[in-house]
């Protein structure tokens, strides 16, 4: 087994990714890893060709940037307690291809993120980041799923 030295964390501040924050600074801890901490904004659709008065989508844009920004602040501050050795990250696009490309950039160990657990019609419709991300990294990828409420 090769050494964890950094855990790329992938987060959509749902209450799931909060379970697999766990696990990430778990192993973060127990290794004594660099944690990154990364939130995908969805590439937006571009609407720039329809007429709608009154809205300006560079603002709108920048509000979803400034409302990540203090996502992950507070996600920050709620979950890291004393642990130091943490980055936060924040990119605008595909979520499954952004965090390919962070976890090549950093060369990161291992790839935690939480997963839905959709399937049938809800898996076909929407798709799964975590299953990309699975099928297509080069480094290990654990996946925390809810369990079931019933």
């Amino acid at each position: 087994m090769n050494p964890i030295r950094s855990v790329l964390f992938a987060t959509d501040f749902t209450e799931n990714c909060e379970q697999a924050f766990d696990y990430a600074l778990g192993f973060a801890r127990q290794f004594g890893a660099r944690l990154l901490i990364m939130h995908v904004i969805n590439e937006p659709v571009d609407l720039r060709g329809f007429y709608v008065p009154h809205i300006s989508f560079e603002s709108i844009e920048q509000e979803i940037a400034q409302g990540a920004e203090t996502m992950m602040q507070k996600f920050c501050l709620t979950h890291l307690g004393d642990f130091t050795d943490f980055e936060t990250v924040l990119a605008t696009g595909i979520p499954y291809e952004e965090i390919l490309k962070k976890a090549k950039e950093a060369d990161a160990s291992l790839i935690v993120m939480g997963t839905q657990g959709r399937t049938g019609l809800d898996h076909l419709l929407f798709g799964s980041t975590a299953e990309s991300v699975f099928r297509r990294s080069v480094c290990p990828v654990m996946t925390v799923r809810l369990p079931d409420a019933g």
